[in-house]
């Protein structure tokens, strides 16, 4: 990742912490502007296959026109009830799109690895149905600041 936080590197996540955070969460928050100014905000699966979080987005959604005009996406996973419980990671950078928009199917070798592990992760499954309606998004983060409120309870060092 081409940048790191400067602020908090006591709380935050190792990357094997955050590679498995990643892994085991469903649901990120994703944002966008839209060519108005405007940000959007919205929930969605995803998959992160330990360079890269890849997101399955409806084409004919508001998130899919803004990032047609401009690219830029800051995307938040975060856990926990209580204060002390909470830990997350946001992700920034330009999100590209790959293969076919919208999904059909189409022979894809990059999207080989994003589609098993989010059929396995969302529908127990080994192949992901195409609805037509969805398409592939892929963030390789420029910047990712993370936190694990859980460590302030931790030996200071």
């Amino acid at each position: 990742m081409a940048a790191t936080q400067r602020r908090g590197r006591r709380i935050m996540l190792a990357p094997a912490e955050l590679d498995a955070f990643l892994a085991e969460r469903r649901t990120c928050r994703v944002a966008t502007v839209g060519r108005d100014g405007r940000p959007h905000a919205g929930a969605l699966w995803f998959v992160w296959d330990g360079r890269s979080l890849w997101l399955y987005s409806l084409v004919r959604s508001r998130r899919w026109a803004d990032l047609r005009g401009d690219a830029r996406i800051a995307v938040v996973v975060d856990d926990g009830r209580e204060y002390g419980e909470l830990r997350g990671a946001e992700l920034s950078g330009t999100a590209v799109a790959v293969g076919e928009a919208p999904r059909t199917g189409e022979p894809c070798a990059e999207l080989d690895a994003p589609e098993a592990l989010f059929a396995a992760k969302y529908f127990g499954a080994a192949a992901l149905p195409h609805d037509g309606r969805h398409a592939w998004l892929r963030l390789t983060p420029e910047a990712v600041a993370s936190w694990d409120f859980r460590k302030l309870a931790g030996p200071r060092p």
